[in-house]
């Protein structure tokens, strides 16, 4: 076995660690951003005029806090954050921490997508809803929602993909993960084979989460 296969063989075990991080770091903050970005985009898009809940001191508010969270770099978030992290996940190291700001990064990121998504549903659909005498919460769950579920998912489908090149981001600064170890295998110790190892598995992780984004938003999508 040549010297570059000892190396990659050697360090799978470590790999599949780092692998794990990504992944806990992706769950928690897809987790918050369907919990939290999800019902901020409903809102931010029925308070807009015209819509069901319209107010406009509202959605004045909800969209300069969305902008605001989306015009921070992923680096400056995360040392931005360091009190908050330290507060919610009691460290600033490892996997858990770094889904604190990848979390706040997340909410505001997901909650434009389904603004987005929702306001592609026909004008005409939500209206016939409103004249059979449906309610907000029926018009939410029963015509937007189902009406834009293949958008959805699409754009939840860019938002894990986004927020796996943030974990890498991440790792870097003491986030652990797949990022943390291509820069101390890879860039500090020169072993270019691991380097490679690492971004070959981010590119087969996406090209995993796009097809099966792709394969369900075409199962989803009725028209």
């Amino acid at each position: 076995m040549s010297d570059s296969w000892t190396i990659v063989v050697d360090i799978l075990p470590e790999l599949a660690v780092a692998a794990g991080q990504t992944g806990l770091m992706l769950a928690i903050s897809l987790s918050a951003a369907l919990l939290f970005g999800g019902p901020l985009g409903v809102l931010l898009f029925l308070s807009d005029a015209g819509q069901p809940l319209a107010r406009r001191w509202l959605f004045v508010l909800l969209n300069t806090v969305v902008n605001t969270g989306r015009s921070f770099p992923f680096v400056i978030l995360m040392v931005a954050l360091v009190p908050f992290t330290r507060l919610v996940a009691g460290t600033t190291i490892g996997p858990v921490a770094a889904a604190v700001p990848l979390s706040v990064a997340a909410i505001p990121y997901f909650a434009r997508l389904v603004e987005q998504s929702l306001r592609e549903v026909p004008r005409g659909v939500v209206e016939a809803a409103q004249a059979m005498g449906a309610t907000v919460s029926q018009i939410v769950f029963k015509v937007l929602l189902v009406e834009a579920r293949a958008g959805l998912v699409l754009g939840f489908t860019v938002l894990a993909i986004s927020l796996l090149s943030y974990s890498a981001v991440a790792g870097v600064v003491g986030g652990g993960g797949i990022g943390d170890l291509a820069i101390r295998y890879g860039y500090y110790r020169f072993q270019t084979e691991i380097m490679l190892v690492t971004v070959a598995l981010l590119i087969a992780l996406v090209q995993v989460i796009q097809f099966t984004g792709n394969r369900l938003a075409r199962l989803l999508d009725h028209r």
